[in-house]
C-alpha cells in the first residue's frame, strides 16, 4: 500500500519536517519504492514535483526536503505499485484544471469492479487511482455546470465516494488550493498544531524541531498522514468511512460513509 501526507495551514508554511520523515519510508524504512510526488499550492498556482524513483535516495526529494516552499495546502504520496507500472505517468499527485482552479489528488488503496464515469476528464496513465480522480471530476461536471458552493460540492463528492467503500481500499486526499478533502476507508491519522507549540521528533529518522522557533501564536497547522510521523505527539485516528474537509488548518465539515449491508 502507498502512504499519503497532507497539510492544511492558516499561514504559508513549509512541510520540510514532515516530508523528511515520509521520504525515509519511500524505500528506506518502508517498502514504498515505486515513485513519489508532492503538490504545493501557492496562490492560484500549484508547484508539483514527481519522481518514479524511490523517495529516500531521490535527488529531487532531497531538494524538496531542504527547500522551504511555503504553502497553505500540500498533498504528498509515496507509492508501492499494485495497479499500473512504475512510471512518471503513474506517479501521484495527479492534477487537472476545473472551474479555473488546479485540482490535485492522491489515493492509497486498490479498487475492484470499479467502472469510472466517462466525461471530459480521462486518465493518462493506467492506475485505478487516476481513473478514480477523473471519475470524481466527471461526476462533478455532470452535476454542476458552474462552481457550486463548498457544501454542495462536498456533498456530491461524498455521495460519489460512497459506493467505493464496497470496492476496496480508498483513502484519498483532494485539494483545489482553497480546501483539503480527506477520506479514510482503512487508515489515516491527523494532528493539529497550535499555540502553545512544542517540540516534535520524527519516528523514522533522528530529526527534531522546536515549533516555537518557527511559528507565531496565531498559527494553526494540521498534518494528515497514513501513519503518524512523530513519536512524541498525540495523533488522532480517522474512523473507517470518515471524511473531513480542512481549510486554513481547521476542520470545517466532517461526515461518515457507511458500508451497504
Amino acid at each position: 500500500m502507498c502512504e499519503l501526507l497532507g497539510m492544511s495551514a492558516n499561514v504559508p508554511t513549509d512541510i520540510c519536517f514532515s516530508f523528511a520523515g515520509l521520504m525515509r519510508r519511500g524505500g528506506g524504512s518502508g517498502p514504498h519504492r515505486d515513485g513519489w510526488g508532492v503538490a504545493f499550492y501557492e496562490g492560484k498556482g500549484v508547484r508539483c514535483f514527481h519522481d518514479p524513483n524511490p523517495c529516500h535516495d531521490s535527488a529531487i526529494a532531497k531538494l524538496v526536503e531542504s527547500y522551504p516552499i511555503k504553502s497553505e495546502n500540500v498533498i504528498c504520496h509515496i507509492r508501492q505499485a499494485n495497479v499500473g507500472g512504475v512510471s512518471l505517468a503513474n506517479t501521484h499527485p495527479f492534477t487537472r484544471e476545473l472551474w479555473g482552479q488546479y485540482w490535485a489528488f492522491v489515493h492509497n488503496g486498490q479498487l475492484t469492479d470499479f467502472t469510472p464515469k466517462t466525461g471530459q476528464f480521462s486518465a493518462v496513465g493506467d492506475t485505478d487511482s487516476e481513473a478514480l480522480f477523473c471519475h470524481l471530476l466527471n461526476t462533478l461536471t455532470t452535476r454542476f455546470s458552474e462552481p457550486p458552493s463548498t457544501t454542495e460540492l462536498i456533498e456530491i463528492l461524498s455521495q460519489a465516494c460512497q459506493p467505493l467503500l464496497d470496492n476496496g481500499v480508498c483513502n484519498i486526499m483532494l485539494s483545489n488550493g482553497d480546501w483539503l478533502y480527506t477520506l479514510c476507508t482503512s487508515k489515516l491519522h491527523w494532528i493539529t498544531r497550535r499555540a502553545p507549540f512544542g517540540a516534535a521528533h520524527l519516528s523514522d529518522v533522528e530529526v527534531s524541531i522546536d515549533f516555537t522557533e518557527h511559528t507565531t501564536p496565531a498559527d494553526v497547522v494540521t498534518v494528515i498522514a497514513t501513519e503518524p510521523l512523530t513519536n512524541n505527539e498525540r495523533w488522532h485516528e480517522y474512523e473507517r468511512g470518515e471524511w473531513r474537509l480542512w481549510r486554513e488548518g481547521e476542520m470545517i465539515i466532517r461526515g461518515s460513509l457507511q458500508h451497504r449491508v
